[in-house]
């Protein structure tokens, strides 16, 4: 059988019935499933998903419990206790995860939300969190190319805009000038590759990539029309603010859409705004 996954949700089967849990078979002496944690009605045989981790006394232990986070994932976390060897993170489980002080970046305090990523402690074998990203993270062999859609975790400023983490694998740059809303660091958003430049360095804009794009704000520029009695005060003189508060959208993309329905016929521009041209049906 293929070895268990510390830190990750792992599908095992329920290899006998104990009076305080179950034992699930990973190939050895088991790993227990407490009873508080068990479905009602499960029984040796079954096969049942659960999270494996570390119990206080660096048990394997199973559990139903959804983790905030696993192995490998880049996420913001809030800090429930510190100590002087390290912090410790609600992580959604009965046990918290750790980050040692080593691997803080300015000290953690209860409350505060740090973005972290979590991993396997070489030494202990037991899951641990780190803020320190920037070892965790490489340009140097990409696994994206250009225009490809990728997942984004929103890292820090910059002089340019906002440094992202993509697909937790690699770092690159949303240029403040293709922001049209209010993104805090921590957020998870998707976009694509639109530039990979000299050096490794890529360029990434939200939403998805052309006409794929254009298509998807189509219908939402005809719905929001139908919602409003066929007429919406906007077009290409609006504000490129107002227009993203509305529509949720660039002004470039504004633009690219409701010239592609003007073109179908599907709506006209007036002094000012659009309205929509009633179908012949």
């Amino acid at each position: 059988m293929e070895p268990v996954q510390v830190g990750k949700y792992n599908t095992l089967k329920v290899s006998r019935k104990v009076d305080f849990g179950y034992y699930l078979d990973n190939g050895e002496d088991g790993i227990l499933l407490p009873t508080r944690f068990a479905p009602k009605g499960l029984k040796t045989g079954d096969e049942i998903t659960v999270f494996v981790y570390h119990d206080s006394d660096n048990r394997l232990i199973a559990t139903t419990q959804k983790a905030k986070a696993c192995v490998g994932d880049i996420v913001k976390m809030k800090a429930v206790a510190v100590t002087r060897q390290g912090a410790f993170l609600d992580w959604g489980l009965m046990k918290d995860l750790f980050v040692p002080a080593s691997k803080q970046l300015g000290g953690m305090r209860v409350g505060g939300e740090y973005l972290v990523k979590l991993y396997i402690d070489e030494m202990t074998g037991r899951v641990a969190a780190t803020e320190k990203l920037e070892q965790q993270l490489s340009n140097d062999q990409l696994t994206v190319k250009e225009m490809d859609q990728v997942d984004l975790l929103v890292y820090r400023k910059s002089e340019l805009g906002f440094v992202v983490i993509i697909n937790n694998l690699h770092t690159g740059i949303i240029h403040q000038n293709e922001i049209f809303g209010d993104i805090q660091i921590g957020d998870q958003l998707k976009g694509f590759i639109k530039k990979i430049l000299a050096g490794n360095k890529i360029d990434v804009v939200l939403g998805k990539p052309g006409f794929q794009k254009v298509e998807d704000e189509a219908g939402k520029v005809l719905r929001l029309l139908e919602e409003n009695n066929g007429y919406l005060p906007y077009n290409d003189k609006s504000a490129p603010e107002d227009i993203y508060d509305f529509f949720g959208m660039s002004k470039k993309t504004f633009k690219m859409t409701t010239g592609n329905l003007y073109k179908q016929r599907k709506l006209e521009f007036t002094q000012t705004g659009i309205r929509l041209i009633e179908s012949n049906d």
